[in-house]
């Protein structure tokens, strides 16, 4: 595995990623990459991620162990097709995204289900584009081959070391199965969060208090709807049937404990939450997900000038890297004055220590 060549067709957050974990874990590696925007990739060669700069799709492929379709799912197909003269036997074709029927119907109407592996790497940030990318991103991520019926399992094992190889967690999936479990845990939050958010903007009053005291729970549960709404319209038409259905059993569900709540029924809306909190503490802690894991703490500090510099001062020092830092200013459910995010568990675990040693009162959030 040590010499393979590996292409991408695309090289944002998650591709970049994925290139620059294969470049760490195999140096002796050859990666070359095609992408519209030429300034991505000569940044990648510039920074040796990429071998080989390409600025069209071309012969270049055919020397390809892998290939990434990493572009925007509505792309993928067009790409598929520029590829498909240069598409050698021994390659492995696969894909990086959430929703997979479309195109393994792509790949079925080609005749290239002997050589296709759909691939979805469950992480992501808030961040998009090459810069934002890291080879620890996939790190303890669960990644979703989802095979076809011509499937070797030689290949498929390759391809399942592979991903093991570059730190990720790789699961093999029916397809189908893949599409419905990502729209009930990814995709249908996602229109749950835009459509809270969107219940406030149009429920608000002239001077905005709603938005202006929306912090703590409510600004945790809809974070995700600061996602791309390009993607997220993709996603809506690619996955729909799989999205309405459940969206259909969430409205049935809100209008059960509506019902509850109209009539008080106590033992009904108690069960409604306590069910709720008993199964979401059953879920296995894991680094990376479709909605990613923040990992914050709030600090108790004094009002006084200085004192949020010295938090970030003494991180520092200590080698922390904060991704995120600011005054919670409602306290209805935060003990907190001061919110930090760090980059991971071990970051936000070895922060509660520095700062706990020194005296300051640290809550995980």
């Amino acid at each position: 595995m040590n010499n393979e060549t590996y292409g991408f067709i695309g090289l944002g957050l998650i591709g970049g990623s994925i290139a620059r974990a294969i470049k760490e874990k195999q140096p002796t590696s050859r990666i070359i990459a095609y992408t519209p925007h030429k300034e991505t990739v000569d940044k990648a060669y510039e920074q040796k991620i990429v071998d080989l700069p390409l600025y069209e799709i071309g012969q270049e492929f055919s020397e390809c162990d892998y290939i990434f379709l990493c572009a925007p799912v509505e792309c993928n197909n067009d790409n598929i097709d520029k590829l498909l003269p240069f598409l050698d036997k021994k390659t492995t074709l696969t894909d990086i995204g959430s929703v997979k029927t479309g195109i393994h119907e792509k790949i079925k109407e080609l005749s290239l289900e002997s050589q296709f592996i759909g691939g979805h790497p469950m992480a992501g940030t808030e961040r998009i584009g090459f810069g934002n990318s890291k080879s620890s991103l996939l790190e303890n991520a669960y990644y979703i081959l989802t095979t076809t019926e011509s499937t070797e399992k030689e290949r498929l094992d390759k391809y399942y070391d592979l991903v093991k190889m570059i730190g990720a967690i790789p699961l093999v999936v029916d397809h189908n199965r893949h599409d419905y479990i990502t729209a009930a845990i990814s995709h249908v939050p996602h229109v749950i969060s835009a459509s809270l958010v969107n219940l406030v903007k149009d429920n608000d009053s002239e001077d905005q208090l709603m938005k202006t005291i929306a912090a703590g729970g409510f600004k945790d549960i809809t974070r995700i709807s600061s996602s791309s709404p390009v993607m997220w319209q993709q996603i809506c038409t690619t996955n729909a049937d799989n999205i309405s259905e459940l969206l259909g059993k969430y409205i049935d569900s809100l209008y059960e404990i509506k019902l509850a709540i109209d009539e008080k029924e106590t033992d009904k809306i108690f069960d409604f939450f306590s069910s709720a909190r008993e199964y979401r503490e059953s879920f296995i802690e894991t680094s990376s997900g479709p909605i990613q894991k923040v990992h914050s703490i709030n600090v108790e500090i004094d009002d006084q000038p200085g004192c949020l510099a010295s938090v970030a001062l003494l991180l520092s020092e200590n080698r922390i890297n904060i991704k995120n830092i600011g005054i919670v200013h409602n306290r209805e459910y935060e003990r907190g004055t001061l919110k930090i995010e760090l980059h991971d568990n071990a970051s936000m675990e070895k922060s509660i220590e520095i700062l706990a040693d020194k005296g300051y009162n640290v809550y995980k959030k």
